[in-house]
């Protein structure tokens, strides 16, 4: 079966990967664009401190418990680098109420989701600052050793290139979507038999000519890398203040923080002052110790943000041959592959998988 994906982010190319491992004559066709989500992620997988419930939490739970797959099945395919690190990840907050609540939220899901959770252990304030020396005296914490972290730009190249190693194509340039479906790049068109569209917060741009509108919007989000400089933070746990920022180290004394979450502004994909100094707040606020740490640059992700609250995954209605993965939000790299492996069963069984039902358009 020849397929086209359109869109080279993370939902595409897990798609990609899956569907040329299978067998498939795939091409992902890539924009470009500027404020491409996954290029600016914070790339925490650690899905069961979270609040939320139903289909998006079991999605979000099932894609971090994928992970181990989908890391043997690129090293399999000759691909050693992703960037993936169980490094922990550590919960904070002052309040030892809030911290006791998250814990037993922790230790519940746990007990579904097994040993990919790890340790779930509480912390006292020396305890958090010997993980993660710059947090702030009075923070408790609670850490969760299965925690971990990717890096997207890694992961999208790594799930690129293991597509490429089962024969996948990759064309740059802006596609067209045409009735049949059918695509073209550049006014050339491009032979398929199905075509996935995943193109994240771009998405209703391509379907507008069809009166076909999804229930996802661009969001902006805003985050920002520092280098602590002599440190060595490859492996510190990510940090969650239980609220909308975060604390992602990497290797090189790198850390992110961030991020904004900026609904309604559109596409675009410019780094602004107020959203400079809520990143540079929310993270000196827990982390004072980053403030002499120098600031490499901010990078701006417009994720695919869902209207309707769950992402949608599947075929369009109405329209033979045309499957849609979007509407992630901020947590599009623990979920994308995982969907991507159900996303090219469903296209080549001719048939949608339970796992993605409550997602459908």
């Amino acid at each position: 079966m020849r397929v086209v994906v359109i869109g080279g982010g993370i939902a595409g190319v897990s798609a990609a990967f899956a569907l040329a491992r299978r067998g498939a004559a795939v091409t992902v066709v890539d924009s470009g664009s500027a404020g491409q989500a996954t290029a600016a992620s914070a790339g925490i997988i650690s899905p069961w401190a979270s609040t939320v419930e139903g289909p998006f939490y079991d999605l979000y739970a099932a894609g971090a418990a994928y992970y181990p797959r989908v890391l043997g099945l690129l090293a399999e395919a000759g691909v050693a680098r992703t960037d993936y690190r169980r490094s922990g990840a550590l919960l904070v907050h002052e309040d030892p109420a809030r911290l006791a609540e998250a814990r037993a939220r922790v230790e519940a899901r746990a007990r579904d989701a097994g040993a990919i959770v790890g340790e779930v252990r509480r912390l006292g304030g020396d305890d958090v600052r010997a993980l993660v020396p710059v947090l702030a005296p009075g923070l408790e914490g609670l850490f969760i050793s299965g925690g971990a972290r990717v890096d997207g730009r890694t992961m999208r190249d790594a799930l690129l290139q293991g597509a490429a190693h089962h024969g996948a194509r990759c064309l740059t340039g802006r596609a067209t979507l045409l009735p049949g479906p059918r695509v073209e790049v550049g006014g050339e068109p491009v032979a398929a038999d199905a075509v996935l569209l995943a193109s994240g917060a771009w998405a209703n741009e391509l379907l507008e000519p069809y009166g076909v509108r999804l229930a996802v919007e661009p969001q902006r989000g805003q985050i920002t890398h520092l280098r602590v400089e002599g440190v060595d933070t490859g492996r510190w746990p990510s940090v969650h203040p239980l609220s909308h920022h975060y604390m992602v180290a990497f290797d090189d004394s790198r850390v992110a923080v961030g991020a904004t979450r900026e609904t309604g502004s559109g596409f675009d994909a410019r780094v602004t002052a107020a959203g400079q100094r809520q990143v540079l707040s929310d993270a000196l606020r827990i982390a004072p110790g980053l403030a002499d740490a120098t600031l490499i640059e901010t990078r701006v992700g417009l994720r695919p943000l869902p209207t309707g609250q769950l992402p949608i995954a599947g075929p369009v209605p109405g329209m033979a041959g045309l499957h849609v993965v979007t509407g992630f939000g901020a947590v599009g790299l623990t979920m994308a592959p995982f969907t991507g492996d159900a996303l090219a069963r469903s296209i080549l069984d001719g048939r949608l998988v339970p796992e993605l039902t409550p997602f459908a358009p």
